[in-house]
């Protein structure tokens, strides 16, 4: 790795950091892919907790889901990183100017779409329901950008997006219309553009403020838990690829799936992409346990 280049960010499990070659790059993009229950989560926490060594600042967690669907978010922090989740209420009233108190600002985690009842694809929705939903969609993304620029203008350098779920086509589902929209309108926009959004007619009164708490954006890194239809590892390995899906587009690609050795079944990842940086390019197999996430295969108790 060239001496120049910045620290790489480490994803909590130093085996992992070994075959990404350091770690995951600051900003870009890098997705983790699997179905449900493969330890997308687990993984997604430690990356946020080794901010804490790192940033000296956890990352934080946006979930997305829009069906209440439990990701046990609080639960495996608590029991695997003894870290107590805060979570900024979806629907709470503020001022933009509360980003400055960091009471108000700094929190761990939100779920904006909680209990929306609503499904994932444009398609789920009648025309008429659909322009409600575009209204009230506007509504969360100020909560986001609050949510998002209150965290970084506290030291927070990584975040974690979580609860986007299978289309059959990526152009059908909402929810990556607005990942996109949060990764290059926010995430990824220079953080005095970022604070015109959250302000607007206020951002004059607060510009010394936004000065004085700036970032810079190719600092943060941003990782996405995106649930796969398939299962198996060796169908995450053939799955084709839009024209246009954020897996093309992202930095970073780590596959997670089930594989099969004769009655047994395990779990291995592969690294599919990691632009830039050299990167094992094995099946490393790995279990779940109660400290979480551990690379290798399975010993005997």
């Amino acid at each position: 790795m060239n001496t120049t280049d910045p620290p790489r960010l480490s994803t909590g499990l130093p085996d992992l950091d070994s075959l990404l070659g350091g770690g995951l790059l600051p900003g870009s993009l890098s997705v983790i892919v699997g179905a449900t229950g493969i330890g997308k989560t687990q993984l997604g926490l430690a990356f946020a907790n080794a901010g804490l060594g790192q940033e000296g600042q956890r990352g934080v967690l946006f979930d997305m889901a829009s069906r209440g669907d439990s990701q046990n978010h609080a639960d495996y922090a608590r029991r695997l990183f003894d870290w107590t989740l805060t979570e900024k209420p979806a629907e709470a009233a503020a001022l933009p100017e509360h980003v400055w108190e960091i009471e108000q600002a700094r929190f761990d985690y939100t779920h904006i779409f909680r209990q929306s009842g609503r499904r994932v694809t444009k398609s789920d929705l009648e025309p008429e329901d659909w322009k409600e939903w575009k209204v009230e969609l506007s509504r969360k993304l100020q909560r986001a950008i609050a949510f998002f620029y209150g965290n970084f203008a506290h030291g927070v350098r990584r975040c974690v997006i979580d609860g986007v779920e299978p289309t059959d086509r990526a152009s059908d589902s909402w929810q990556l219309d607005l990942f996109e929209y949060v990764y290059h309108q926010i995430l990824r926009k220079d953080h005095d553009w970022v604070a015109r959004d959250l302000f607007r007619e206020r951002f004059r009164k607060n510009a010394e403020r936004v000065d004085r708490h700036g970032w810079q954006q190719s600092d943060v890194g941003c990782l996405l838990l995106y649930t796969s239809h398939e299962v198996m590892l060796d169908d995450l390995l053939e799955r084709p690829i839009e024209s246009g899906d954020l897996l093309s587009n992202a930095n970073t690609v780590i596959l997670m799936g089930k594989t099969r050795d004769g009655d047994s079944m395990g779990r291995a990842l592969h690294i599919a992409k990691h632009r830039g940086s050299a990167c094992d390019d094995r099946i490393v197999p790995f279990t779940i346990n109660d400290t979480g996430l551990q690379l290798g295969p399975a010993t005997a108790p």
